[in-house]
């Protein structure tokens, strides 16, 4: 099963391939999408993204993952997180949001198992 692409990505907005959703933040893993909700985990710009923001995915069995901070980088990623999927074997890389996208996409288009947690916003 394949990741699915972005189709689109502006201020707040997000559009995932296959999905008919319009999303705001957004979890992505091969072969589906969901809406990234910050209140499920208590999410905030800092401390920023948590283990507990990344497991759903994580348990797709990924690669590699790809974090979007935000437009402006609002979003704050703890070294933790990233020593989390490090000792899992899964690559990471934390991105503006922008970038984020496009090296998602590059991954997804090289057929790789990615997995990604995008904000769309600051």
């Amino acid at each position: 099963m394949s990741s699915p692409e972005i189709a689109s990505l502006s201020w707040g907005q997000m559009k995932v391939k296959g999905s008919a959703i319009t999303y705001k933040d957004c979890k992505v893993w091969p072969g589906g999408s969901r809406a990234w909700d910050w209140r499920e985990t208590g999410t905030e710009h800092s401390p920023g993204v948590q283990p507990a923001d990344l497991k759903e995915v994580v348990e797709k069995g990924v690669q590699a993952l790809v974090i979007g901070r935000g437009m402006s980088e609002a979003l704050k990623v703890p070294p933790s997180t990233v020593e989390y999927l490090e000792k899992q074997g899964i690559g990471v890389r934390v991105l503006q949001t922008e970038k984020a996208v496009k090296e998602y996409n590059a991954l997804v288009a090289q057929g790789v198992k990615v997995g990604g947690i995008f904000h769309s916003t600051c």
